[in-house]
């Protein structure tokens, strides 16, 4: 899925600074994430009910767009942040002279529509505590990331946009293994075990006419089980699923390549271009021409 949204990261920068303070932030028009280096911090986000205590190694996901506050503490008065930020160009902005708190912070954007997909099954907050599995890694991650803006190395932006798009799929695993309670789609599958089999055979394969049995089998289920514990997980039937993956790919495809129509519905698993296209306008509401034909009329 992250590669059918094109996600790609890119490590903004972060600051250092201490004494009473309070930053007032505007609402991300992408993906946003923080992770606390050193100290501990606050954070209140428009619209939610109570404010976070952040600390060092906690990593923060926002992917609504809402305003939101980091703070030393939730009683002083916040001024915004981007005026303090505007022209400057140190990779960690030191904002006063104490250095109780570093946090370092980057977004995640898509090169695709299809990164609506995710948007879609993504919490508005997520944080993801110290005390999580993913902790070693996360601290790992934070850690380069300051060295890379910090010492300035070769190659520091494409190194950092690496470590930022892994922060972000740590910041995923972390959710999908948390008890927080997730709404049935494909996110929630796939961060299912006993479904793992039936979708990376699915996706692996999207050409191949999956019977229901055989997923089942891969799963350890009988076809009935299989059938009703997969819907209530993802929200749709299993093949419901894979012809909704399948139009996915194809999309992507229309977008980015210039295939013939009947061999990219060969390659998906379709008989006839005719069959590809009836299947893709009941899913899409737009023929698969015409689909292709914007896709690229709004790319130039």
């Amino acid at each position: 899925m992250l590669k059918l949204t094109a996600a790609q990261s890119v490590a903004a920068g972060g600051f250092v600074i201490g004494g009473a303070w309070a930053l007032r932030f505007p609402a991300p028009t992408k993906i946003k994430f923080f992770g606390v280096v050193k100290g501990q911090c606050w954070l209140r986000v428009a619209g939610e009910k109570s404010p976070v205590q952040l600390n060092a190694g906690d990593v923060f996901l926002l992917s609504a767009r809402r305003s939101f506050v980091l703070a030393s503490d939730l009683t002083t008065i916040p001024v915004d942040a981007l005026p303090l930020f505007e022209g400057r160009e140190e990779a960690m902005m030191k904002l006063a002279k104490r250095e109780d708190c570093v946090v370092i912070g980057g977004y995640v954007q898509f090169g695709s529509p299809s990164g609506q997909i995710l948007l879609d099954a993504l919490p508005s907050l997520i944080v993801v505590p110290d005390s999580t599995s993913q902790a070693t890694i996360l601290h790992f991650i934070l850690e380069q990331l300051v060295r890379e803006r910090v010492e300035d190395l070769p190659g520091a932006s494409v190194v950092s946009s690496q470590f930022g798009l892994l922060l972000f799929i740590q910041v995923l695993r972390a959710y999908l293994e948390s008890s927080s309670p997730i709404s049935a789609g494909w996110l929630r599958a796939v961060g299912d075990k006993r479904l793992a089999p039936a979708l990376q055979r699915m996706h692996s394969d999207p050409a191949r006419a999956w019977q229901l049995g055989e997923l089942a089998k891969a799963c350890g289920m009988s076809r009935t089980t299989f059938a009703l514990y997969f819907k209530a997980v993802a929200g749709v039937a299993p093949i419901a699923y894979l012809t909704r993956w399948r139009m996915h790919l194809a999309e992507r495809a229309l977008r980015d390549d210039d295939t013939c129509l009947a061999e990219l519905a060969r390659s998906l698993g379709y008989g006839s271009e005719s069959a590809f296209s009836n299947a893709f306008k009941r899913m899409t509401g737009s023929a698969p021409t015409h689909f292709r034909d914007t896709a690229r009329g709004k790319d130039e």
